[in-house]
């Protein structure tokens, strides 16, 4: 199974996250932080990865070092869980409609991180999470994890539907992504020979 621990301590955030790509969607997640605790749930139940999350961070100045670093870390653990990506179909790509939201999103695990973010989310909080966390969130994964993504939205207006909207559409462009294609399960699907 590919799976991968990673311990993270800094001055501001304690974290202890494993994820096993090739799960069931099964999660344990206590990030300190209950919106991006939502999002990572249906993250994992979506991309059917097992994740386990315990994040202690200085929540009393407020989410952000929290949601970064938990992005770093998820995007390590998915760089060292690929391993060399033999195998591994490299794209995914996915169209979500959530009630009036609908959001594009394609990945490719190239070894080359680029973020192209196009969420128009309506309002700077959903409860008491500040909306401009979730591009941080997406910067710190796949600066880590490697990884080209775009995240479109292509309609929307309640700013929770196209958050979730987005993590939901990710998960599925990633759980297409990390798949291993049995017959090419020895190859590497670059013809640089590397990924």
């Amino acid at each position: 199974m590919r799976t991968s621990t990673i311990n993270r301590k800094t001055a501001e955030t304690d974290i202890k996250l494993t994820v096993n790509l090739d799960g069931s969607g099964e999660s344990n997640i206590d990030s300190g932080c209950g919106f991006l605790d939502h999002m990572l749930t249906l993250f994992a139940k979506h991309g059917r990865f097992d994740l386990d999350l315990k994040c202690i961070g200085d929540t009393d100045v407020d989410d952000h070092h929290t949601v970064e670093d938990i992005g770093i870390s998820l995007g390590l653990a998915f760089n060292e869980a690929l391993g060399n990506k033999k195998g591994v179909s490299r794209y995914g790509y996915m169209i979500l409609p959530m009630d009036e939201t609908l959001i594009l999103s394609a990945v490719d695990f190239s070894g080359r991180a680029f973020l192209n973010y196009d969420l128009k989310i309506p309002t700077e909080k959903v409860g008491n999470f500040d909306t401009e966390l979730v591009e941080e969130f997406w910067l710190g994964f796949i600066r880590n994890a490697n990884c080209t993504l775009h995240i479109k939205q292509l309609d929307g207006t309640n700013s929770h539907h196209i958050i979730e909207g987005a993590f939901k559409s990710v998960a599925r462009s990633m759980k297409e992504a990390v798949k291993i294609d049995a017959k090419f399960a020895d190859e590497i699907l670059s013809t640089k020979g590397v990924l």
